[in-house]
C-alpha cells in the first residue's frame, strides 16, 4: 500500500476494514467439503449459496443490512496486476512524467501480492519490454537465462524423433530469455510504483459498474464476512467501489468480468468463439550434472493422441542453483471425457526422454491456468464505452510460438498511448461519461502485434483434419514457412470447446499408470505445492447455475468429466449419505483459479467468479 495521502480518507477507512476482515479469517486450511448435508435422488441437494445465483434482496437474513459501499475517483482504473494491466499502468505514468500532467492510476489485483497468481512457461520474448524500459538490465529485470539451446521433438512411447528447427518457424527462440514469470510481474510492479502508480494487490474486481447512460463507470471490490451458507457475518464488509473515466479489463484468460463486458456490449458478435487450452507445470531442483542452462526442450505427441492437441516444455533455469521448469499443454478441443490433463502430464515425465533429467531430482513447485488459443480470429471488440480489453483476457498469445506476454504488454502500452491524449484534452468531448476509446483498436491493428498474430492465424486450427497432429504440422511447414501465413484464407475453429466432449458410452476409458511418487505424483500433494489457500467460511465461488445439473446430466452422459479436467481436485462425486445416488462436492479451497471448469463443462453450468480476495494459489516465481 502506498501512503493514505495517495487516496480519499473514506477509501482509506473503507480499506482498513477490508484489511482487518482478511487477516482476521487468514487462516490456513488446504481442502474443505462444502456441504455434508444429506439428499436422495429425487431432489438435488443445494450446493450453490452464492449471492450472484441467490439474490441477497429475497434472503430474509439480509434485511437490514449496511450495503452502502465507499466509492473513491481516478483517472484510470486498471483490473488486473499481470503484464498487460502493469505495463498500460507503467506506460501512462511514463507519458503522465513526460507531459508533467498529474494522472491517478490505481490497479487492483486479487492475489495477496503482485505476481502471486502468476504463472507460465516461460520463455519470454523481449520485444516489449525493450521498447517499455530500454534499460532493463541496469534497472534489474529478473531475465536471468538466455535461450542457448533449442530442442523440438515428436514423441512414440519409447522413443524420440528429432525435429529440425528451420530459420523463420516460431518455435525458434533465439534472443528470448527462461524466466520465472511470477518473479518478472513482481518486479514490474516495483517500477510501476517507483512511477507513482497506486496498487492494490488483495482487492478482486467483483463488480463492473456502469454510468445512467450504459457506460462503464468502474468496478467495485469483493464484499468480505460471508458465511459458506450465504449469510452475513458480524464482520461482513461491503466491498469498495472505484470510478474512472476509463477502465482497463485485464483481468487474464476467461476473465469473469470479461464474459459480462461481452454480454453486455455484444463484443463477441463478428469473431470465432474463443478456444482454450490448460497448462500444468512444475518446477524441480535436479542434479547438478543433468543441468543444462539456457536449454529449451519442447515435444509433441505421446501420451496424446493424434486428434489431441498438445505438447510440453521442459526448461532449464539460470538462477544460481540447478532448477528446471517443465510443464504439459493440453488443448480443451479434445472429445474424450475419461481424459485428464493431470495425468497426461505426469505420465509423460517417464518417457525415456524426460525422466532421466527428473531422476533424484526434487519437486518443489505446481500449477496450472487456462491458455487462450483461438488467435487472431477469436479476438472481441476491444473497446465500449467507459473501456477496454487488454492481454490475455481478450487474446492476444501467439500459439504456435506458446509466447503471449510481448504480445499482452504491448496491448497494455498501446492502450495507453491511446487513452492518455484524451486523458489530458483540455476540451474533452465524449458522447458518454465513460471515455469511449476506439483508437486504441486501430493501433493495435496497425501494430506489430496484430502483424504477428495474422501470420500464425491458420496454424492452430489446421490441427483439425484427419490426420491431426501431422496434418498440422505438414500445414505449418508448407504454408508458414514458405508463404508465412500469406494464404489467402482464414481457417475456423470447431466452436465452442465445452460442445466437443463426446458421450462417455461412445468412448473408451483411459487407464493411467499409478503415480510412483518420484517422478510421478497424486493430485492432492501437488495442489499443496501451489500454496493455495482460501478462507473457509464464504461461499463457493464455482457456482452452479443449476445445482441438479452435475448429477443428471454431467454424471449421466459424460460420468463427470470435471473431476478429470480440474487440475486441482475442486470436483468430487461422492455417495450420499443416504447410500442412494452420487452428488457432487465442490472442494472450493483447492481452486488454483484456472477456471478451467467454467471453459470446459459440457453443460456451461459453472460460473466461476472471484473469491475473497487475497485467496487462491501462492505461487512462488512460477
Amino acid at each position: 500500500m502506498l501512503p493514505a495521502s495517495r487516496y480519499s480518507s473514506r477509501a482509506h477507512r473503507c480499506i482498513r476494514a477490508l484489511k482487518a476482515v482478511q487477516t482476521e479469517h487468514a487462516a490456513p486450511q488446504l481442502y474443505t467439503t462444502l456441504h455434508s448435508r444429506s439428499c436422495s435422488s429425487v431432489s438435488a441437494p443445494r450446493i450453490t449459496t452464492h449471492y450472484t445465483i441467490h439474490p441477497r434482496e429475497k434472503d430474509q437474513r439480509w434485511e437490514g443490512m449496511e450495503m452502502e459501499r465507499f466509492a473513491d475517483e481516478a483517472d484510470v482504473v486498471i483490473v488486473g496486476g499481470g503484464p498487460a494491466g502493469l505495463s498500460a499502468a507503467i506506460r501512462l505514468k511514463q507519458l503522465a512524467n513526460e507531459h508533467e500532467k498529474e494522472l491517478r492510476v490505481c490497479l487492483v489485483e486479487k492475489a495477496s501480492q503482485i505476481g502471486a497468481h502468476t504463472l507460465s512457461g516461460a520463455c519470454l520474448e523481449p520485444t516489449a519490454l525493450d521498447e517499455l524500459f530500454p534499460d532493463w538490465k541496469e534497472r534489474g529485470a529478473p531475465l536471468n537465462t538466455p535461450v542457448t539451446e533449442d530442442v523440438f521433438s515428436i514423441l512414440t512411447e519409447k522413443h524420440r524423433i528429432p525435429v529440425p528447427i528451420l530459420p523463420g518457424l516460431p518455435m525458434g527462440n533465439h534472443g528470448n530469455y527462461i524466466v520465472r514469470l511470477g518473479n518478472f510481474v513482481r518486479w514490474l510492479g516495483e517500477q510501476a510504483e517507483e512511477l507513482g502508480v497506486e496498487l492494490y494487490p488483495g482487492y478482486a474486481a467483483a463488480e463492473v459498474l456502469f454510468h445512467e447512460d450504459g457506460s462503464v463507470k468502474g468496478i467495485a471490490t469483493n464484499d468480505v464476512g460471508i458465511a459458506k451458507d450465504g449469510s452475513p457475518k458480524d464482520v461482513f464488509e461491503r466491498g469498495m467501489e472505484l470510478h474512472a473515466k476509463v477502465t482497463l479489463f485485464g483481468e487474464g484468460c476467461h476473465g469473469h468480468l470479461a464474459k459480462q463486458l461481452y454480454r453486455q456490449f455484444n463484443l463477441r458478435e463478428n469473431c470465432e468463439p474463443q478456444t482454450y487450452a490448460i497448462g500444468l507445470k512444475e518446477v524441480w531442483a535436479i542434479d547438478e550434472k543433468k543441468w543444462r542452462p539456457g536449454r529449451v526442450e519442447h515435444s509433441v505427441g505421446w501420451p496424446l493422441n493424434r486428434n489431441t492437441y498438445g505438447g510440453s516444455f521442459l526448461y532449464h533455469l539460470n538462477e544460481g542453483e540447478p532448477l528446471v521448469a517443465l510443464g504439459f499443454v493440453v488443448g480443451l478441443d479434445y472429445s474424450n471425457p475419461y481424459l485428464s490433463p493431470f495425468r497426461e502430464f505426469q505420465r509423460w515425465k517417464h518417457h525415456p526422454f524426460v525422466a532421466p533429467t527428473l531422476e533424484g531430482g526434487t519437486r518443489i513447485g505446481y500449477g496450472a491456468r487456462a491458455l487462450n488459443e483461438g488467435g487472431l480470429q477469436s479476438i472481441p471488440e476491444l473497446t465500449f464505452p467507459g473501456g477496454l480489453l487488454i492481454g490475455c483476457s481478450p487474446g492476444f498469445m501467439n500459439v504456435p510460438k506458446i509466447k503471449g506476454t510481448h504480445t499482452a504488454m504491448k496491448s497494455g502500452m498501446l492502450a495507453a498511448e491511446a487513452i492518455f491524449p484524451k486523458l489530458t484534452a483540455e476540451s474533452l468531448d465524449s458522447a458518454t461519461a465513460g471515455l469511449h476509446v476506439p483508437e486504441y483498436a486501430e493501433a493495435l491493428k496497425s501494430s506489430w502485434v496484430w502483424k504477428e498474430l495474422r501470420a500464425v492465424r491458420n496454424i492452430r486450427p489446421s490441427f483439425h483434419n484427419y490426420f491431426g497432429l501431422y496434418g498440422g504440422m505438414a500445414y505449418t511447414g508448407i504454408f508458414y514457412w514458405i508463404f508465412r501465413g500469406k494464404e489467402p484464407w482464414t481457417l475456423k475453429h470447431c466452436g465452442l470447446d465445452a460442445d466437443q466432449l463426446k458421450p462417455a458410452k461412445d468412448c473408451t476409458p483411459i487407464e493411467y499408470p499409478k503415480p510412483d511418487g518420484k517422478i510421478s505424483f497424486d493430485l492432492l500433494s501437488s495442489v499443496a505445492l501451489s500454496g493455495t489457500n482460501h478462507e473457509g467460511d464464504q461461499p463457493a465461488h464455482l457456482t452452479l447455475k443449476d445445482d441438479s445439473v452435475p448429477v443428471s446430466r454431467n454424471l449421466a452422459i459424460y460420468d463427470g468429466p470435471e473431476q478429470r479436467f480440474c487440475p486441482a481436485g475442486v470436483y468430487e462425486y461422492v455417495p450420499v449419505e443416504t447410500g442412494d445416488g452420487m452428488r457432487l462436492q465442490i472442494n472450493a479451497q483447492n481452486c488454483v483459479h484456472c477456471k478451467t471448469c467454467d471453459i470446459k463443462d459440457p453443460s456451461q453450468n459453472i460460473n466461476w467468479v472471484v473469491p475473497e480476495g487475497g485467496g487462491g494459489p501462492a505461487y512462488n516465481g512460477m
